[in-house]
């Protein structure tokens, strides 16, 4: 089936990982609180049926069976609706002719989506299985990737950068990325952070590609099993407790102006970026209060009375036009009498599986190395 009705007709398809690897654009016709529950990228959310329509008619197949349910849905979406939704597969259909529809399981819904097309003069083709197959094929990636491929955990200092020297790398995963989180009681973005089965797709779909271009080596930053909201996938999480490490080490004034730069600088003008200067430094100050508020406990009353002073202090500067330096007071507090302490004790832990250590430019050296050693 094609997506024009002078094209050639593409059939209907189950090779997910040629969905995936090919970000194909896809037609979510599932209603929107099962779209919320868990998505793919590249996917658009029309519906066959909104939440109170489904809603009803799940009702319906429980108390009289799926024949009255069908009826149901049938009158529901009727008339002046059905043409007002056929509008906009229609839409997308002609926007995307290389894309495909799913619902569910890929039956009921997406099938009288595509004959609705159909009967208009567009066919196009469903994902056989729908959701869920698609959903169980990533699923089936991640196990295989834990335990098909090897990784190393790049671990260090709070402020050492070691998001920033994995990311650019072919054969790094980039956790935060995918968690839209900075992985710390600091690191919430301005985006929200996606639902654990986005996070999971996301992961899957960037393991797949990898793989297809013949990675089987990954390096992946040291973090706790949650980033913000979202879990790891718990093998590899365990993976992750075993495997060598890398340890990025850097001094505490190039930590110090890294947080400075990523935590205050650039999240203040994304903040007010979105959402204009009053509005967006406020949003921005507030979020920095509450990072430190997140460890009051492990910091300690005084402690945390004494770096909340601080903050507020450079805040108040920052309001009256003197700029962001004295966020460094606080931010060297912070580093030198908690974070430091900690990681110090975790390096000691970890010390037998540290097979190499150093400033960042030896480190990026050693793994880009290490990256051609990832290939098969």
């Amino acid at each position: 089936m094609s997506a024009s009705a002078g094209g050639v007709p593409r059939d209907d398809s189950a090779d997910y990982a040629s969905l995936f690897l090919s970000a194909v654009p896809l037609l979510d016709v599932r209603a929107p609180v099962e779209f919320a529950k868990g998505a793919f990228p590249h996917a658009l959310n029309l519906p066959l049926m909104d939440d109170a329509e489904r809603h009803q008619v799940g009702l319906r197949f429980k108390q009289g069976g799926q024949a009255e349910a069908i009826a149901l849905g049938e009158r529901l979406v009727s008339g002046s609706l059905r043409a007002q939704r056929l509008a906009g597969w229609a839409q997308f259909a002609k926007a995307h002719p290389d894309g495909y529809l799913y619902c569910f399981r890929g039956g009921l819904r997406s099938g009288y989506v595509q004959r609705w097309l159909r009967e208009a003069g567009i066919h196009y083709p469903r994902v056989r299985g729908g959701y869920k197959a698609m959903r169980g094929f990533l699923l089936q990636t991640l196990d295989e990737a834990w335990t098909g491929c090897d990784f190393v955990v790049l671990g260090g200092m709070t402020g050492t950068g070691k998001t920033e020297l994995l990311a650019p790398l072919a054969h790094g995963l980039d956790l935060e990325h995918h968690a839209r989180h900075r992985g710390s009681s600091f690191g919430r973005r301005l985006a929200p952070q996606p639902a654990q089965v986005d996070f999971d797709n996301a992961l899957a779909i960037d393991l797949l590609r990898k793989r297809h271009d013949g990675l089987r080596r990954f390096v992946v930053e040291d973090e706790g099993q949650a980033i913000g909201a979202c879990s790891l996938p718990f093998a590899l999480y365990q993976l992750m407790q075993r495997r060598p490490m890398i340890w990025l080490e850097d001094t505490l004034e190039n930590r110090v102006a890294r947080i400075l730069r990523d935590y205050v600088i650039e999240a203040r003008a994304e903040a007010e970026q979105a959402l204009g200067a009053e509005a967006g430094h406020a949003l921005y100050a507030a979020r920095l209060r509450q990072g430190l508020d997140g460890i009051r406990k492990r910091l300690g009353g005084l402690r945390h009375r004494d770096l909340g002073a601080l903050l507020d202090a450079a805040l108040a500067a920052e309001q009256r036009g003197e700029g962001t330096e004295r966020h460094r007071d606080w931010i060297g507090a912070l580093l030198t009498g908690y974070y430091d302490p900690m990681y110090a004790y975790q390096r000691q832990q970890k010390q037998a599986r540290i097979v190499f250590a150093g400033p960042p430019d030896a480190v990026r050296d050693y793994l880009r190395a290490d990256a051609s050693r990832a290939r098969d």
